[in-house]
């Protein structure tokens, strides 16, 4: 019997285009090593009309950023039919918006930080919160807008001043976390493993950290306590569930070890389209347990259905 006609959908119009090329190529590729029948969807706003033509099995959500990985294709692929992987529209929404997850993982006992969320001019007018602490776009991805105010600054970023700033009014002004940055990727309703990212250089897990050569490295198993090992596994998987994500998702923390250090493991957000190349990190993790890309990306074709 023959493997199902998947359409992978790729690019899209948000910031996060590039990225979401790189893993539509590349999951498009392990498909059909896999035996499946796959169409190459750029996705602009013809999308509904293109899929009405292809009429395929699965659509692979391979979107990230804005329109992608918010909620807004996932609707249009709901009023089509056709089943998709990821997660559903409400979970993706909720994701998304991270003031949203964070109220929502809080009630099931996820630590986060304290943030508080604000117009963008109104947080570079004056410091809403001491130093040091993070101001990030409320509704972005792969770190875009992140800015980070040190101990000790006297001003907020004058950045969010600028006319052409790109990531929405709303921002997230929240307490800078030290330590390490860990991940942990859920695939249906198992926690994998758990990665350490160590950017290279002095840069935070910015956008160039995560996809530029060289940019970070990750270790895998994560070489941390086995109780903070499991305790992210759990967290993870809480947050997954709690949001009601669906396939996979990957769930980001900072764990402040260091001498002196407040020893605090903090739940930053959950990523509901992570980055798929076979580098990227929920492949990683999946290899780690035992699951080659294909196999990954097979059974989240397997997995795909409406309704999510």
């Amino acid at each position: 019997m023959s493997k199902k006609h998947v359409a992978v959908l790729m690019g899209g119009w948000s910031a996060e285009r590039p990225v979401s090329l790189s893993s539509g190529a590349a999951c498009a590729t392990a498909l059909e090593d896999e035996g499946y029948q796959v169409s190459r969807v750029d996705v602009d706003r013809g999308l509904s009309a293109v899929l009405s033509d292809l009429r395929p099995d699965v659509a692979f959500n391979a979107l990230h950023g804005p329109y992608g990985e918010d909620g807004t294709v996932q609707g249009v692929l709901e009023f089509l039919q056709i089943p998709y992987t990821h997660s559903g529209v409400l979970a993706s929404a909720l994701a998304m918006d991270k003031e949203k997850a964070k109220s929502i993982v809080r009630k099931v006992g996820v630590a986060v930080a304290e943030a508080k969320v604000m117009h963008r001019l109104e947080a570079a007018e004056k410091h809403a919160m001491k130093p040091p602490y993070v101001v990030k776009p409320v509704a972005e991805g792969s770190s875009f807008g992140v800015l980070i105010v040190d101990e000790g600054r006297s001003t907020p970023p004058q950045e969010l001043y600028s006319s052409d700033w790109p990531y929405g009014d709303i921002v997230m002004v929240e307490r800078y976390i030290a330590g390490r940055e860990l991940t942990c990727a859920v695939m249906g309703d198992v926690a994998l493993g758990v990665t350490e990212i160590m950017p290279c250089g002095d840069t935070f897990y910015d956008f160039d950290a995560k996809y530029a050569e060289g940019g970070s490295k990750h270790q895998c198993p994560a070489e941390i306590l086995p109780n903070i090992y499991q305790k992210i596994q759990t967290m993870a998987l809480n947050a997954h569930k709690a949001i009601g994500c669906r396939g996979v998702s990957r769930s980001d923390f900072r764990f402040d070890d260091r001498v002196n250090g407040l020893n605090e493991l903090i739940w930053l957000e959950v990523n509901t389209q992570p980055g798929m190349t076979p580098t990227s990190l929920v492949p990683e993790l999946a290899e780690y347990a035992g699951h080659s890309f294909g196999e990954l990306l097979g059974w989240m074709v397997e997995d795909a259905s409406c309704n999510r």
